[in-house]
């Protein structure tokens, strides 16, 4: 018969991880439609004042990612990448109001069409017919 290994044996590394996932997160899709798309906000984010705490002194920032990137090469390689490409095409789409999601979660009444008429359902008799 084999060893029995020690089940659960890399839990303390996978809690770790989880916790790292979370404490640095982005915006979120809806922050940079309301905010950052903005014409005037965008040139703000575009063009930064230097600042030595962030990656390449805050010079190349992705608008669409909220991201900074160290080098304008590696900035340029972004916009070609597939992550780019698919953060842009979810800005793209049209961000969901309070009300729906309201609607979404069972809260408050939903607006249904009247019903439209036929031939059959006018005295719901079909002999007429």
């Amino acid at each position: 018969m084999g060893r029995l290994r020690r089940s659960r044996a890399h839990h303390a590394r996978r809690d770790v991880h989880r916790a790292a996932r979370t404490r640095a997160r982005a915006r979120d899709i809806d922050q940079i439609q309301l905010e950052d798309l903005d014409p005037e906000r965008r040139a703000e984010l575009e063009a930064q004042p230097l600042d030595h705490e962030l990656p390449g002194l805050g010079q190349h920032y992705c608008v669409e990612c909220a991201k900074y990137y160290e080098t304008d090469d590696a900035l340029k390689s972004h916009w070609r990448s597939k992550v780019h490409k698919r953060r842009c095409k979810q800005l793209k789409e049209k961000p969901y109001t309070i009300e729906e999601a309201e609607l979404a979660g069972g809260l408050g009444r939903e607006q249904r069409k009247p019903r439209q008429k036929n031939n059959y359902d006018l005295n719901n008799d079909f002999r007429d017919v």
